[in-house]
């Protein structure tokens, strides 16, 4: 645990105050008892009593900061940002088999009740991806183990894979050089950061002006602009328009890379796109969740939901036991910070697959649209949801096309259209390099969601074609895709993207 000097002061005296209190305290004599019963009891309700006090005065500053925790004034404040980066040294990754839907519910309970994170969800006689500490490992086994649940260890050291994801530029020289001869520094062979995807933004904008306007829709919870590409070379009045957003989930690297593959073929190779540019405006949003995916890069590999700092009116008891247990245990209370921008819309919001709790990857908010970027984002929907025909959100991972709804079982009514088009789709992307992808609903394939944007883009703003891409891989890489796959990822998407563009073209007309 670090401390501010300030913070360490505190503590220190707190606890020279606790044994002083003690010391006098053994001295003192109640009457009617007899010296030694006094002494004992006395020296351990007072030890107690100041103890429980400073430790949790303690915790308090620790959970809040410089400026003291619940300790202090009753206030208890949101954890601040780690100035270091979070580390996965001996993280394990095991994929799990359970046979049984009583192996599924046992498996839950180690999300519930352990804090252990699935990132893919148990499912019956399905596989489960699920992230392990080094320091649960062995006991995950053992339980594992006594309930025959079969499972493999896709990886013993998520920080050597993370490391080796994404291969650093040669040197500043080379990117400064790159920006000089290109315009900009974005290149395909690995993952960019938001300021290197702003600027390709910008150098299309500049560039291309007559194809390509970069429009900022709002501001992001750390004040980063939220930047949409439209498409449009004006060679049809009253064109259809697609909607392509990326990394609504700051983990999820493959999507931002992915849109902006999509980006460059629709822009930068028109004269080969002719058809899917002039017969369509396309507004595309490379980075739905530019705070997430930054942190991501800088902080914690892994993160997925935004960063907004939740009101200490959402704190719950999950809080109160992760503000504790981060002291002996070296975790720390962050998890408590953001909303899964992916829960958060307008549409039965947090009805089912999403959490009340702010501790949670999958916490919903405390409202819809609580968040600038989904109120950002819908604004800029509904404003224009005569024109827009189709909604694609890129996700990764599972290699999945899913199709509303994901709240219910039940199909909307233009199910077998939206099914006709999905195929036609996954066969475009198949035929590349033949990469397996199912199709279907959310709680078919994976789980029940609610509050998810592609439900909202259907049941709420009306467009017919509403779709999420899970891209590579099927769990080898997980989130951690290597950086070779950008572009087979992207064209093979492109490929998909194009289908159902074809598709809005021709029953647009």
């Amino acid at each position: 645990v670090v401390m501010t000097p300030s913070a360490l002061f505190r503590f220190v005296l707190a606890s020279f105050v606790l044994l002083s209190l003690a010391s006098s305290t053994s001295c003192a004599s109640l009457p009617g008892e007899s010296g030694v019963a006094r002494d004992v009891g006395g020296v351990f309700t007072a030890v107690f009593t100041w103890f429980e006090a400073a430790v949790e005065y303690m915790f308090g500053m620790i959970a809040g900061g410089d400026e003291g925790g619940s300790g202090g004034k009753g206030k208890r404040r949101a954890p601040a940002t780690k100035s270091r980066g979070r580390t996965y040294t001996n993280y394990q990754v095991l994929r799990l088999r359970p046979t049984t839907e009583e192996d599924v519910q046992e498996l839950k309970t180690l999300e519930d009740e352990q804090g252990l994170e699935f990132w893919s969800p148990p499912l019956k006689n399905g596989s489960a991806d699920l992230m392990v500490p080094p320091g649960v490992s062995e006991y995950l086994r053992e339980y594992l183990q006594d309930r025959d649940i079969e499972y493999t260890v896709l990886t013993n050291d998520l920080e050597a894979d993370i490391k080796r994801q994404n291969p650093k530029p040669k040197s500043k020289y080379s990117e400064k050089l790159l920006k000089t001869d290109k315009g900009h520094p974005l290149t395909w062979t690995r993952f960019h950061r938001y300021k290197d995807i702003l600027d390709y933004l910008e150098y299309l904008g500049s560039t291309i002006p007559d194809l390509v306007k970069i429009i900022t829709i709002g501001k992001s919870s750390e004040n980063r602009p939220l930047k949409v590409a439209h498409i449009s070379s004006g060679k049809k009045k009253e064109a259809p328009a697609i909607w392509i957003d990326g990394g609504i989930h700051g983990r999820e690297w493959v999507a931002p890379s992915t849109a902006l593959f999509i980006l460059k073929q629709l822009t930068e190779n028109y004269n080969t796109n002719k058809a899917v540019v002039d017969g369509i405006d396309w507004f595309i949003m490379p980075v739905a969740n530019p705070d997430g995916y930054e942190y991501s890069h800088s902080t914690d590999r892994f993160w997925r939901k935004n960063r907004s700092k939740n009101p200490a009116k959402r704190y719950d008891d999950y809080y109160d036991e992760a503000r504790y247990a981060r002291f002996f245990w070296g975790d720390d209370a962050e998890t408590c910070q953001g909303v899964d921008l992916n829960r958060n819309w307008d549409f039965h919001w947090k009805e089912v697959g999403a959490s009340s709790s702010p501790c949670k990857p999958t916490f919903a908010g405390d409202r819809p649209f609580s968040e600038p970027e989904t109120r950002a984002m819908s604004d800029f929907i509904m404003d224009r949801s005569d024109q827009i025909k189709a909604y694609l959100s890129l996700h990764s991972y599972s290699q999945m096309l899913l199709l509303p709804w994901g709240y219910t079982k039940q199909s909307p009514k233009d199910y077998d259209d939206l099914m006709y088009v999905g195929r036609k789709a996954v066969e475009a992307l198949q035929r590349l390099y033949g990469t397996p992808y199912k199709i279907g609903t959310s709680p078919s394939l994976l789980y029940p969601t609610s509050g998810s944007s592609d439900d909202w883009a259907k049941g709420k703003a009306g467009i017919k074609y509403s779709y999420t891409l899970e891209l590579r891989d099927k769990g080898t890489h997980g989130f951690l895709l290597p950086a070779s796959q950008i572009v087979p990822t992207g064209r093979e998407t492109f490929a998909a993207v194009k289908t159902i563009a074809k598709h809005v073209i021709n029953t647009s007309d």
